[in-house]
């Protein structure tokens, strides 16, 4: 942004949106900032980085450092309806959810809008690794979403879903500098979290047991078969929402040659096992797509991401207005119900959607 303007800025007390919040004080903007309120702090078990009161702690202390208004907005309504059982519904279906996408996509980006037009900013920054990019073509303004510089944080695969017209007003200050040089801008322009440790699990899982988190919310404890593909059984699981295709540990089956999940069955709550070359495919089908541009009339051919620390790989994409069909060139591993695949062109996020 080369001209000085009014921001709302989403604070979440980590280093990431700090920094970009000092860069664009920096830069002469006008800032207010929001932090949302998104889980309750009920217990260590329940309590994560971006969910807990010291981070709002700290997101208010950026605030004040940087001298603007700070606002701490209440979505735990939204944030338990939107993404946390459509979760535990996902993984008591058999499928493993990206709630991140969901959390972006329904509750951040939109209420995020709100805010802005309440307080009369004309763009939004949040602290994402991802790019805006805009250009002019036949007279209209249009709007890319890209990948993030640094390719070991970019978050343009949780994006897809961010609605156009919210893309619009977007911006992402970190998004041509890597980790590393955010945390060193922080250093620079005297941030006083530069050093805070990332989250590394889940806002509202911090402790990684998401079957523990499943039965804690849902009052239950279940059992089931483990077996292999001909049917024959092998093992007893813990619940079908403890295992993901792909897993290997946490098995329990003995000896003998390696098993992998090949698929989680919630009709009969079995999870089927076997070798891992059967982990792989050439072909899934997309749900609930989103298309950051006009929608696609013809296959074309892209790269595609099937979850967020999967290499994007080569394929053809068959597009419809509501789904779409990937093929892929080489086969790839564990392509896991109700994950995203999301598509690329080079650089730009085309679109998205859940892997039925």
């Amino acid at each position: 942004m080369s001209t000085a303007m009014r921001v709302l800025i989403a604070l979440s007390g980590g280093v990431d949106s700090s920094v970009a919040a000092a860069l664009l004080r920096e830069q002469g903007h006008d800032l207010v900032g929001v932090t949302f309120h998104l889980w309750d702090a009920a217990g260590d078990d329940k309590v994560g980085r971006c969910c807990a009161p010291e981070d709002r702690d700290d997101a208010r202390r950026t605030a004040d450092e940087l001298d603007f208004p700070h606002y701490v907005i209440d979505e735990r309504g939204a944030f338990r309806k939107q993404v946390v059982e459509p979760f535990l519904d996902s993984y008591l279906g058999g499928s493993t959810p990206a709630p991140c996408v969901a959390c972006n996509q329904h509750v951040k980006v939109n209420r995020l809008v709100e805010l802005a037009d309440r307080f009369g900013c004309e763009r939004i920054a949040t602290g994402h690794y991802a790019r805006i990019v805009r250009e002019e073509r036949d007279g209209a303004a249009r709007v890319q979403l890209w990948r993030g510089v640094d390719r070991a944080k970019d978050q343009s695969y949780f994006l897809y879903g961010v609605p156009k017209a919210a893309l619009e007003r977007l911006h992402f200050p970190l998004g041509e500098l890597t980790k590393d040089q955010t945390r060193a801008e922080g250093v620079r322009l005297g941030v006083a979290n530069a050093h805070k440790p990332d989250s590394q699990e889940l806002c509202f899982v911090p402790d990684g047991n998401i079957g523990g988190f499943v039965e804690r919310e849902r009052s239950l404890v279940e059992r089931g078969e483990i077996r292999e593909p001909s049917g024959r059984v092998v093992g007893e699981h813990q619940g079908i929402y403890r295992y993901t295709v792909g897993q290997r540990r946490g098995l329990n089956l003995g000896g003998g040659p390696a098993r992998y999940v090949l698929r989680v069955v919630p009709e009969d709550k079995s999870v089927v096992v076997g070798d891992e070359r059967e982990l792989f495919a050439t072909e899934c089908a997309a749900r609930d797509v989103s298309w950051c541009s006009d929608v696609p009339e013809a296959p074309f051919e892209a790269e595609v991401r099937v979850r967020y620390r999967h290499t994007a790989a080569r394929a053809l994409v068959t597009p419809g207005a509501h789904t779409f069909e990937v093929r892929f060139v080489e086969p790839q591993r564990a392509i896991t119900p109700g994950q995203a695949a999301v598509v690329y062109r080079g650089e730009q996020v085309v679109g998205g959607g859940i892997i039925g």
